[in-house]
């Protein structure tokens, strides 16, 4: 007990070359309650990784990469080796990212879907969905994805119709007048939740999806005092709450709200005024920002001193996609 304790705290790398000492640590590794424990004590010390989606090419049309970003001594960073997605690997364009869930990714592109444990590089590719499609809707193509987590149940599930890990197959689920859209470029789970962009009677709306009770519902946009034409809104998870990054679609000089969900919006901080930058990647520890910069490289801001370090990792414009994670078996 004290053994399994002690190996719970270790990261997935080296757990993966332990199952090869003893056949009862192999089948403790594999027990929901050893899993859970794992990734609890990775969230408790904050121990994130990161996952780097971008097109290196010189157009938008060029091959698309997964990098695992490592910490470098003086917290520098670097993009590691490709990593090979073999569900994906016909795919020109690399696939649409939801999550991440528990350390768990949803991978789809136009016609298929898949889970991945990016730990692990486990797979699951998912069946396609057998439910009937109005005639006005594609009935092959995949798109506004989402994945979650139900507690009651302890099962993994995939929003587009409904897919049950468990069950391995998918179910449809009424939807209230409501459309999503768009791919998020943060992660839109949140504390059994998942949240999209939508537009019915009005474009300042949120879809939410309860993964315990199977319902959606929405809830309004923040009133950040201006306009869907002049702002992009990009919704992620901020400490366990619902957050929405504004920021002006034009001009060099840019500023960046962040609104948390708690009962009501409210702001929670302002950046004003940063040069040289085109558009949020995601927070990191510290309450750090990953930010594209007006060329199209890597750089990450500290609020708390201003500066803009700039991380000497490039793409195409606006291919990148930064995923921060916690280690999952």
């Amino acid at each position: 007990m004290v053994m399994l304790e002690i190996l719970s705290k270790l990261p997935v790398k080296s757990l993966t070359r332990f199952r090869c000492v003893c056949k009862p640590w192999c089948s403790s590794f594999q027990t929901p309650h050893f899993i859970t424990k794992h990734h609890r004590n990775n969230l408790h010390n904050n121990n994130l990784n990161l996952l780097l989606k971008r097109c290196q090419g010189n157009t938008r049309d060029d091959i698309y990469y997964f990098s695992q970003l490592s910490i470098e001594k003086g917290q520098n960073f670097s993009a590691q080796h490709n990593i090979h997605l073999p569900f994906f690997e016909d795919c020109w364009y690399a696939p649409v990212v939801s999550g991440p869930c528990n350390g768990l990714l949803c991978l789809h592109d136009a016609d298929k879907v898949a889970l991945w444990n990016p730990s692990t590089r486990e797979f699951k590719s998912l069946p396609q969905s057998t439910v009937q499609r109005p005639p006005s809707v594609d009935s092959t193509s995949f798109d506004c994805f989402g994945i979650g987590f139900d507690s009651q149940s302890g099962d993994y599930k995939v929003v587009n119709f409904l897919y049950s890990l468990k069950t391995d197959s998918w179910k449809e689920i009424s939807v209230p007048g409501v459309e999503p859209y768009g791919s998020p470029l943060f992660n839109n789970y949140v504390n059994g939740f998942y949240y999209w962009r939508a537009t019915g009677d009005s474009d300042r709306l949120i879809l939410s999806f309860d993964m315990v009770n199977e319902k959606f519902s929405t809830l309004p946009l923040p009133e950040f005092g201006g306009s869907l034409a002049e702002y992009y809104l990009e919704l992620l998870d901020f400490n366990g709450l619902l957050g929405a990054i504004v920021y002006p679609r034009g001009g060099a000089d840019k500023s960046f709200d962040l609104w948390v969900m708690n009962g009501s919006w409210t702001k929670q901080f302002s950046i004003e005024s940063l040069l040289g930058v085109e558009r949020p990647l995601g927070l990191w520890k510290n309450g750090e920002l990953f930010l594209e910069s007006s060329d199209h490289k890597l750089v990450l801001f500290d609020p708390s001193t201003r500066e803009l370090k700039n991380l000497g990792i490039h793409a195409y414009q606006e291919t990148m996609q930064i995923i921060a994670y916690v280690e999952s078996l």
